[in-house]
Parts: structure tokens; C-alpha cells; sequence
């Protein structure tokens, strides 16, 4: 008799309103799959997984046509546990894409804790820092639970498979992963397996027994005597799927029985078993219908019509359900389907051999009707599957940034790397200079200079997703950025690319960034203000333009002294990477530059060191952008050198100077550096406390500031200018991190600096 189920799993079984969804998906890949009327009860294996509660991971792995889906499904619907269940798909090789499928699953019961959903939807600088160990403690807390991550075959990308893994080794007590598919990915269970909490099952624990294949066979309406049921048993090994076939065939009228065919789970096999004993005694219609919708990963009746340019397909569906020829609902509504992976395999592979001349017609009907639904990442799988490379090329180009900007990075990869791989990057500029654009932003130098490189050999015709009607301000931007020929050519570059860009461009914010930071490098730090506050009012949402530019204004403030200004835009700039879903990388190197500085102001010593440390972390990111990298590495190292550490600054100092020799045309940059060198040499040597960061003109300053001396006398004093003593009397107190002359003497009396300050003065004098 089953048990009753606890109060809190029939509170939520008798919800009548589940919670709005958080993120976007597709609902039947976090629904446990109906079962359908007449399906054959596995009770022996369903029973053993109930009493299975002692163990963290169970496998299911077998080939395909052992019934691994409707045997966890028959569990859920038996078991007292809660079910939390994701059908993996090619797109969870994302593995934000697979950690937000979980996160759906686990929402379907309850609500999820909000910062689950904050670093779900903004991952930030890693999902593994944040969304994957928040999502193993939403698992943790709701123990005792069964998560079911189904098609596991289907996984193949490394970083999904180690948040697998990092699930796997989360597992809380009298909670469940299972995995399950035809093969399974390695993932780290040896020491599961040694302690005795891993349950494994494959095609031998999977295989029917005489009496459950002879339900199956009567079920499917075959009428056979109990010893030829047994014969079909043994010939099958307990195979449901050839069992099933075998059924259907027999019932069809079409054989007396099943030949004896070797049956192993092989896929050559199968094909011989399709051919042979159903397809081949299929009508012409059903069988074109089959082979023709093959090309669809998942079908509705309006697509079918569509690709098939025929009618009634929603009917023709319903009767291949019906006949249940390996046709797996998607939705409780049953208006979407897909075929057996397998079986797909196989009637893909019959439409090659016998209509080639339609596989890319199909393919392209699909990509029209996906495109004219909005599904634009549909459209180009099927525009590339019909060999129509211009359409795929347009459409990529109109997704590398949503893409990006989603987080989908694992995704866009993937098809860069296809056009590269295909040689297909002259052919395609826009293309190119898009990757060019991801790939700077990645830190990827070599990539991002070889992607311009061929953007700018191919010839581009027609008008861009923007509206712009040429390629040029595209890839002037792209040259500004990697600035190969100093800033007066990246003025140039940025200036011609904002007058050619269409009004509203997703590039116009990218071009003026660039000439506002050409300005800042070419000593015009008010029109450089101007040009980066239009730049930050043209970014389309969160963009690394928009945050970069944010943060140039910030240090012009801080360097004009208009330090409420400054603050004000940094908390702007925090705010907007905040709602960042993606790494950003680039953005939060300026940042951290920028926090570092105002911290050091406010004397806050921990927190510019943090700043400055992840800034450091982050840095080599910058690498394919030169002036921004030198940039960078000068104010984390003026910053070093704030708080007394001449080694880390003289090492960022160090990259710069590298980056400088090998990128001509940065003077200011160059200037800058020299001068930081400079006050890194004259600093003194101190043995007592921390090292002060005060250059020798400075220390010599400190103790006439504990006098009563104005800096007009302190000036005549040393014979320099007032306006030289307020100067480095300013840059004592920033240094120092104090406000005043008193405090200043202070806290070089708590650093121990005061009687080596008195004695470098006396012998200046």
C-alpha cells in the first residue's frame, strides 16, 4: 500500500496557481513526462528506487529504447519525495542555460530564494562562485528531494558537465540526483561508488523480464502465444523498443512474428530493425510525413504545415501519437512534439538517401517560420542546415550581441567558431567585425586583431542589422578600440565611425567612447567629458561602453578635485554592472580602477586594496585594448604606491611600460609612466613601518607641517612656490589618507616615520 504523502507535498500538489516563472523556458522541459494509457508498469524497478533513499546519485544509462524516461517517471508518480525534472537539450551545453533550467524545475514547487534569482539572471563575473553554490544550497534546504537531469547524453560541453559534478558532490542527505541518458558524461562519482551512495542502473537492470514483455506485446495489440512471446523476449534480450516495433508490426498485419534479429542497443542495428520491419511497410504518406519532419528538432502542426507545405499536420501528429511510433509530447496541451532521438536519427538519415534535393528546402521553410515567430537562434540552426550561409551569416550578426549581452557566451562561442573554422570570415565581414568586438572584450588579443584583419579584407553589400549602410564605421569603431597606430589615428578612426553610424546604433556608444578616451590620451579632458557623457546616454541597456564611459568620467573628476562628482558617477557605474548578467571583464577592471581611487580618497585602506586587488586580477582582460590596459595598470599602480607597496606598483607599472613599447602613438600614457616611475625611485627606503609612498620633496615637506609656518613661509623656507607647497601638501594628505596638516603629522608619527623624516630634512638643509 503506498504511504500517504506529508502535509507539505500535498500543499504544494494542491496549489491551484504555481508561481509566475522567473526565467524563460520551454515548459515541458521541466515537466516529468505523462504517462501514457496502457504503458507497461516497470513495479520491480520502481519499488527498488522508493526504498533507494540512502544513496546521492543514481545513473541510468542505456541505449536508447530501454524505457529510462517512462521508468523515472512511473517513480515520480509512485514516490513520496518531491520531483524536481529537466529533459537536457543541445542548449544546456550553456551552463547558465542548464543551472536556470534547474532553477525552473525546482520554482515549479515553490518560490526560489531571491539571490538564487539574482545570480541566475546576472551571473556576474562567474557562475561558479555565486548561482552554482546558491543553487546546491536551494537543493540542500529541500531535502528530501529527486532532481532528474534526463538526456544526459545530449551534454557535451566541459563547463555544464563540472556544474553537474559540483551538483553531484553537493547532494544534501535523503536527497537524489539521477542522471540519465545513453551514455553518461564523466563526472566524479568513484568515491560515491566506494562508499556505497551511488545506485547505478544500465541496459541489463532495464531489460523486461518474460512477464513485462508480454504485456508490452499484448498491449500494443499483438495476439501471440506464450511461446513465441518468450522467443520475442529472448531475441529482444528484454529490448522495450524492439519488443515495442515488433508489436506494431504484428499488429499491422504486416509479419507473423519478428525474425531473428540480433538486438544489442546498436544503432546500425535499430536502422535494420526500422527498415525492415515498420518503415518499409509504411504507406507513401505517413513515411514521407516522417522522414520529412525529421529536420525538426521539435514540431508543432503550423511548423509542419509550414516546412511540409501541406495540411493537417496537427491530425497527422495526433495519429502517429496515437500509434505510438516514438512521438514524445513536449506540452500537457500536446501541441508540440519531438520524435525519439533516435528514431529522428534514422528518418533523417532515410531523407538523405531518398530526397536529398529537398533537405535544404525544408531546412529553409523551417528557418522561415521560426524567423517570422522571433526565434531568430531556431532560424539560424535550420538556415545553416540548408546550406544558405548569406541568411546565417545575417542572422548571426543580428545575435552575437544579444547573445552576449544575455550571458549566452558558451552559445556565441560556438558559432564563431564555426564561421572561423569554415573560412568563412572574409566572405562574411559583419560577422567578423562583430567577433572582433566579443573577442576584444574577452581579453582574446590575438583573436580580436585576426577577426579586423579579415573584416577589413571582405567586401560587405546590403545594409546592417543597425540600419548603417556600410561596413566602414563598423570597423572603424573596432580599429579604434585595438588602437594599433596611437591616439591620434584612433581620434580618426572614432570620428569617422560616429559620422557613418545609423542613428540609434548599437554601435554609436562604442565609437564615442573611443573618441572621448582619444581625447582624454591627447591632453583634452573637458571635450573628453563631454563626448564620454554622450556616449554613456547613447548605450542600448548595460553595455561595457556604457560602464566604461561611466568610469573615465569618474577619474577626470577625481583628477579635476570635483570629488562629489566623481562619487556620484562611480555609484552609477556600481549600479549598472550590478544588473550586468554578463562578466564584463573589461567594465570592471575600469571599476575597480575607479573605486580604488575614491577609497585611497576616504582613506579607506581595505577596501582600495580589495579594489586594487581585483582590478590586478583582471587586468591581463585588457590586454587586446592598449590604451585602456595602460590606463588601468597606471592607476592600480599609483594606487600600490598610496598604500605603501612599491612592489605590486612597480609590477603593474612594469606591464605598462611593456604594453607602451609594443603600442606606439600613446605619449601622454608615456609621460605618465615616467613620472610614476620617478616617484617610485626617489621614494626613501624605510625599515620601520609600512612604506610611506612619499616622494623626497614630500618627506622634506612633513615636518615643516607640524609648525606654525603658513605655506606661503614654508615656501620661502624651501625656496619654491606657494602653489608648489599646497600641491605636495595635497598630495601628503592623499597619500596619507588624512584631511588635514595636524592629522598628517599624526598618523607619520604612528608609521614610525618621525625621526627618519627629521633627519632627511636636516640634511637637506
Amino acid at each position: 500500500m503506498t504511504p500517504p504523502l506529508d502535509e507539505a507535498k500535498a500543499a504544494r500538489r494542491l496549489k491551484l496557481a504555481p508561481p509566475a516563472p522567473t526565467f524563460d523556458f520551454l515548459e515541458s522541459k521541466i515537466q516529468v513526462p505523462p504517462l501514457r494509457p496502457g504503458t507497461v508498469s516497470r513495479t520491480a524497478l520502481v519499488n527498488r528506487l522508493r526504498a533507494t533513499t540512502s544513496v546521492a546519485a543514481a545513473t541510468v544509462a542505456a541505449p536508447a529504447g530501454y524505457g529510462k524516461t517512462t521508468l523515472l517517471a512511473q517513480w515520480a508518480a509512485r514516490d513520496n519525495r518531491s520531483f524536481a525534472w529537466v529533459t537536457v537539450d543541445e542548449r544546456d551545453n550553456d551552463p547558465i542555460v542548464l543551472l536556470r533550467h534547474i532553477a525552473a524545475a525546482l520554482e515549479v514547487a515553490e518560490p526560489l530564494e531571491s539571490r538564487l534569482v539574482d545570480a541566475l539572471e546576472k551571473p556576474g563575473a562567474s557562475i561558479w562562485t555565486k548561482a552554482l553554490p546558491r543553487l546546491a544550497k536551494e537543493l540542500s534546504e529541500r531535502s528530501p528531494i529527486v532532481l532528474v537531469l534526463d538526456d544526459l547524453s545530449l551534454l557535451r560541453s566541459r563547463a555544464s558537465i563540472e556544474a553537474v559534478a559540483a551538483l553531484v558532490d553537493a547532494e544534501a542527505e535523503g536527497s537524489m540526483l539521477v542522471l540519465a541518458g545513453r551514455t553518461l558524461p564523466r563526472l566524479p562519482l568513484a568515491r560515491l561508488r566506494a562508499s556505497g551512495r551511488l545506485l547505478e542502473l544500465g541496459s541489463a537492470d532495464l531489460a523486461m523480464t518474460k512477464r513485462e514483455g508480454e504485456l508490452l506485446l499484448r498491449q500494443s495489440g499483438a495476439r501471440l502465444g506464450a511461446e513465441r512471446v518468450a522467443e520475442l523476449v529472448e531475441q529482444c534480450e528484454g529490448w522495450p523498443a524492439g519488443l515495442y516495433l515488433t508489436a506494431l508490426s504484428i499488429r499491422d498485419g504486416e509479419a507473423s512474428g519478428a525474425e531473428a534479429v540480433p538486438l544489442a542497443g546498436d544503432d546500425r542495428y535499430l536502422a535494420d530493425y526500422f527498415r525492415s520491419e515498420y518503415l518499409a511497410r509504411l504507406r507513401p504518406g505517413p513515411l514521407r510525413f516522417l522522414r520529412r519532419s525529421s529536420v525538426l528538432e521539435r514540431m508543432s502542426g503550423p511548423l509542419c504545415d509550414a516546412v511540409l507545405e501541406d495540411e493537417g499536420s496537427a491530425q497527422e501528429l495526433e495519429r502517429i501519437e496515437r500509434a505510438n511510433l516514438f512521438l514524445v509530447p513536449l506540452d500537457n496541451r500536446r501541441e508540440w512534439y519531438r520524435y525519439h532521438h533516435l528514431f529522428r536519427d534514422l528518418l533523417q538519415r532515410e531523407l538523405v538517401e531518398e530526397e536529398p534535393e529537398v533537405v535544404p528546402l525544408l531546412h529553409g521553410r523551417a528557418a522561415d517560420w521560426f524567423e517570422e515567430q522571433g526565434d531568430q537562434e531556431s532560424a539560424l540552426e535550420h538556415a545553416s542546415a540548408a546550406g544558405d550561409l548569406d541568411r546565417a551569416a545575417a542572422l548571426l550578426t543580428s545575435l552575437v550581441l544579444p547573445l552576449y549581452y544575455s550571458g549566452r557566451i558558451a552559445t556565441l562561442d560556438q558559432w564563431l567558431t564555426r564561421f572561423e573554422r569554415a573560412g568563412l570570415l572574409e566572405r562574411y565581414p559583419a560577422v567578423a567585425v562583430q567577433g572582433a568586438r566579443i573577442h576584444a572584450l574577452r581579453g582574446r588579443s590575438e583573436a580580436a586583431e585576426r577577426w579586423l584583419d579579415a573584416a577589413t579584407r571582405g567586401t560587405f553589400r546590403g545594409t546592417l542589422p543597425d540600419g548603417t549602410k556600410t561596413i566602414a564605421p563598423w570597423v572603424a569603431t573596432a580599429r579604434a578600440w585595438l588602437c594599433r597606430k596611437g591616439a591620434k589615428q584612433m581620434l580618426a578612426d572614432a570620428e569617422m565611425a560616429v559620422a557613418g553610424l545609423a542613428e540609434g546604433s548599437s554601435w554609436r556608444a562604442p565609437a564615442l567612447l573611443a573618441e572621448g578616451s582619444a581625447l582624454l590620451l591627447l591632453g583634452d579632458p573637458e571635450r573628453a567629458d563631454a563626448i564620454l557623457a554622450e556616449a554613456a546616454e547613447a548605450a542600448l541597456g548595460v553595455t561595457e561602453s556604457h560602464v566604461m564611459a561611466l568610469g573615465q568620467r569618474a577619474l577626470i573628476a577625481e583628477e579635476r578635485g570635483e570629488h562629489e562628482r566623481a562619487d556620484a558617477l562611480s555609484t552609477e557605474l556600481h549600479e549598472l554592472l550590478a544588473a550586468s548578467p554578463i562578466d564584463a571583464y573589461v567594465a570592471r577592471s575600469v571599476d575597480f580602477a575607479a573605486t580604488a581611487r575614491t577609497m585611497l580618497r576616504h582613506g579607506r585602506w581595505n577596501e582600495a586594496r580589495a579594489a586594487l586587488t581585483a582590478g590586478q586580477e583582471l587586468a591581463s582582460f585588457l590586454d587586446a585594448l592598449p590604451w585602456l590596459a595602460v590606463q588601468v595598470r597606471l592607476e592600480l599602480a599609483r594606487g600600490f604606491v598610496t598604500l605603501r607597496d612599491a612592489g605590486a606598483g612597480q609590477e603593474q607599472l612594469d606591464e605598462a611600460l611593456d604594453l607602451l613599447r609594443q603600442s606606439p602613438g600613446l605619449d601622454s600614457l608615456s609621460a605618465r609612466a615616467e613620472e610614476l616611475q620617478r616617484e617610485i625611485d626617489d621614494a626613501p627606503e624605510h625599515k620601520g613601518a609600512q612604506y610611506a609612498g612619499l616622494t623626497r620633496a614630500e618627506l622634506r615637506l612633513l615636518p615643516l607641517l607640524a609648525t606654525h609656518l603658513s605655506f606661503r613661509e614654508i615656501a620661502e623656507q624651501l625656496f619654491v612656490s606657494r602653489n608648489t607647497i599646497k600641491t605636495q601638501a595635497i598630495s601628503v594628505y592623499r597619500k596619507l589618507g588624512v584631511s588635514s596638516r595636524s592629522e598628517a603629522v599624526a598618523e607619520a608619527q604612528r608609521l614610525g616615520l618621525g625621526e627618519h623624516l627629521r633627519v632627511v630634512v636636516t640634511n637637506d638643509r
